[in-house]
């Protein structure tokens, strides 16, 4: 059984840059965890990535304004916490997204036109899951967790160094599939790391109304999970925290759960107004806590980062825009009879009579003429 002080986060968020971008002190309770400054190569990847990722974001955005897109959850402002935990997986490495993680996935790697696959309209899961080791973008709070729990676990009964990452929301602590989670990694010791982004906001709940735990990051002892907390937009202290808890998990020690402290820029989604539970004040005050501003004043401090190579990267996600852009305006090219194709490894009588009434209906389009209800490969079947 784990002891009590080895589970507890530090008093305070651990801290590496101060939002003027200079280098502070660890507390001792940080530095006797070995959370130390990560070197400046590291951490240019991360700021290069933030830097694209809110440009896709951006893009994303405006792509929603104007009906490309049913609807988007922006995560600006949680741009360290999307990026950072994100780059330090491994290939073998599953993740486990939200909603809101779409620059999480770019980040990882995954074609952002993939990635808005699912906001879009078109499909539930627009990317290979099995490829990327990455699971569908969970829209129900938590349900996620189960699945990244049992999915570590697997890792953990085949002998691998696999982990699991997860990324929930403040409101998916108030879940009971999250409780479910985090107690079934502690008993089975199963290596995931679920990672909390403490936004303040339940779409319009503030964390007080959910919540009279000191901080979030403390959930974890009830489990006998290690915890911590972070400052979210300190994109250095993310990055550092998050490899002591992967390595924590690789070594067989269990699950680890962080709570990053930031906030969402940006209303819960297009179709939300923010005004009516926050005021401009409070947003106007984290604006000063830009974690990409952040990370890019403490890197031109220590002559890590010049104009020129900040003028390319930007111009890398103009490019990365403008691609968007060009292949969202396409219209896509769909066979409607894929409403059945995936409904049941056998279609039932009553799949197939509405297939036919559908088939019916689409008799006049030559685009349609052809159309026929898939038979499931063995693949699909399995």
């Amino acid at each position: 059984m784990s002891k009590i002080p080895d589970l507890l986060p530090c008093a305070q968020p651990v801290q590496l840059i101060a939002p003027d971008g200079a280098a502070v002190e660890p507390s001792d309770e940080a530095s006797a965890r070995g959370y130390a400054m990560p070197p400046d190569d590291d951490l240019l990847a991360v700021w290069r990535a933030m830097v694209i990722g809110r440009r896709f974001d951006a893009q994303a955005t405006a792509l929603t304004k104007q009906g490309r897109l049913a609807v988007y959850p922006s995560s600006r402002g949680q741009d360290a916490c999307q990026v950072a935990p994100v780059l330090e997986l491994k290939d073998s490495d599953w993740f486990f997204p939200t909603y809101r993680d779409s620059m999480a996935l770019v980040a990882r790697g995954i074609d952002p036109v993939k990635v808005l696959t699912l906001l879009r309209g078109d499909w539930h899961c627009g990317y290979d899951s099995a490829a990327t080791r990455t699971a569908p973008q969970c829209t129900p709070l938590a349900t996620q967790a189960v699945h990244a729990a049992g999915a570590a676990d697997g890792l953990r009964r085949r002998g691998t160094d696999g982990v699991a990452l997860c990324f929930v929301g403040d409101g998916a602590t108030s879940e009971g599939d999250f409780h479910e989670a985090v107690n079934f990694a502690g008993v089975f010791n199963a290596p995931v790391v679920f990672l909390v982004q403490n936004n303040g906001y339940a779409i319009s709940v503030p964390l007080a109304k959910q919540t009279k735990a000191p901080a979030l990051s403390y959930k974890g002892i009830g489990y006998g999970v290690r915890a911590e907390q972070v400052d979210g937009n300190d994109a250095a202290a993310v990055l550092a925290v998050t490899r002591a808890a992967y390595q924590h998990a690789r070594s067989g020690k269990g699950p680890f759960l962080i709570e990053a402290h930031t906030y969402r820029m940006e209303a819960h989604t297009n179709a939300d107004d923010a005004t009516r539970y926050r005021t401009t004040e409070e947003v106007d005050g984290w604006t000063g806590q830009d974690p990409i501003v952040r990370l890019q004043a403490y890197l031109v401090a220590r002559g890590a980062l010049d104009d020129a190579r900040i003028e390319e990267v930007r111009a890398q996600g103009e490019s990365l825009a403008a691609d968007l852009r060009a292949r969202m305006n396409a219209e896509p090219v769909v066979d409607p009879m894929e409403l059945f194709a995936h409904v049941y490894a056998e279609p039932t009588p009553q799949l197939r009579e509405q297939a036919q009434m559908v088939q019916r209906e689409l008799a006049g389009s030559a685009s349609a003429a052809g159309a026929h209800l898939p038979t499931p490969t063995k693949e699909e079947a399995r």
